[in-house]
């Protein structure tokens, strides 16, 4: 395998706490399943702050950026059973990536983390022979 692509991201929890109260930026930034996760949680300001990083991360690793291609919707942040974070993009977005990144198939690796103050996350895109 070869790396296509690595982006990181850091946000300081504090101004994502203030882009939060913002219900429009919730709705535009977040997919529906992540905000109904949310709903479960004491912290939601590390949870959205750990995702938008994630998709800001993701965006730099394929080197696009969000753009009119690229919507931060067409990125959900998932955890798996052993509560490991994973990337799940659309079909559309999927196959636009393939194509710009010239590939048949990729896989994603990402790794979050927090403290109190900030919220990081790396992604590394790797292409799959």
């Amino acid at each position: 395998m070869s790396i296509l692509g690595i982006g990181v991201d850091i946000v300081d929890n504090n101004r994502l706490k203030k882009l939060v109260k913002n219900k429009n930026f919730i709705s535009r930034v977040f997919t529906h399943n992540e905000q109904k996760n949310s709903n479960k949680l004491k912290n939601k300001i590390n949870y959205y702050s750990k995702r938008f990083a994630a998709k800001e991360a993701f965006s730099k690793a394929t080197g696009f950026g969000i753009s009119k291609n690229l919507s931060f919707k067409d990125i959900e942040i998932k955890n798996n059973k052993k509560g490991k974070p994973l990337i799940k993009l659309n079909k559309s977005t999927l196959t636009y990536l393939k194509k710009k990144l010239n590939v048949k198939s990729f896989k994603i690796n990402l790794s979050l983390s927090d403290e109190k103050i900030y919220s990081i996350a790396y992604v590394i895109i790797e292409k799959h022979d």
